[in-house]
């Protein structure tokens, strides 16, 4: 077998997330067609995570094991974009890998970026890009709590009651708020994340930013 990696890139707003389902469009599920229709085997695509619905992805890693070689990785990269034209999916690279190789257990790393928008003004350009909040936020306050989140901690509190991550302890690297205009930037990296995790964190560094919630 040969195993080939990919690294993709989505706007997640019309998927219902990574992971294939059976009555909803899935970017896994997408891929794993179109790759299926192209090449002519029953190949399976692993991600290297489960992102949630809406999410989007700059360059998420995924493989696949063919039986035959790829003689042609421009071919096939051009071919299976022309395959993904009508979705807002596509392919940045393919590398050929070794068997040890998985997209999943080889990341060392997963970054998330989340944006909020903090005007009065609704977004236009960028309206399935942020989250938009129009009451003013205290970004030092977030910034605070953005640092508690930091270090080996059992975030139960973050996770959706539908995650089956049989520990929910993770370590988190960092935390980085920074803010350019109207536009919030927040930075979470660690080796794994919970189901909805990012998106709690960030709702309650929100509510923090408002004051609704108590930093201690």
């Amino acid at each position: 077998m040969f195993r080939y990696q990919l690294l993709i890139e989505y706007l997640g707003t019309n998927y219902k997330g990574w992971q294939i389902q059976k009555k909803n469009k899935t970017i896994q599920g997408i891929l794993q067609d179109k790759i299926r229709k192209l090449l002519k085997e029953n190949i399976t695509i692993v991600g290297s995570g489960r992102t949630d619905a809406g999410v989007h992805a700059i360059e998420q890693s995924a493989h696949f094991d063919l039986k035959n070689k790829l003689l042609n990785l421009d071919k096939f990269i051009n071919s299976i974009n022309h395959f993904l034209k009508n979705e807002n999916i596509t392919i940045l690279k393919i590398r050929k890998r070794t068997s040890n190789f998985h997209s999943r257990f080889s990341a060392k790393k997963r970054v998330y970026k989340y944006f909020i928008l903090n005007r009065t003004s609704s977004p236009v350009i960028e309206k399935n890009q942020v989250w938009h909040v129009r009451k003013k936020l205290d970004l030092d306050l977030m910034k605070l709590g953005a640092k508690k989140l930091v270090g080996t901690k059992d975030f139960s509190t973050f996770r959706a009651s539908s995650c089956n991550a049989k520990s929910p302890i993770r370590t988190m690297d960092f935390v980085k708020l920074k803010s350019l205009n109207d536009k919030i930037e927040i930075h979470f990296k660690s080796q794994s994340f919970l189901q909805q995790q990012v998106r709690s964190m960030v709702g309650c560094l929100k509510y923090l930013g408002e004051k609704k919630l108590d930093l201690k």
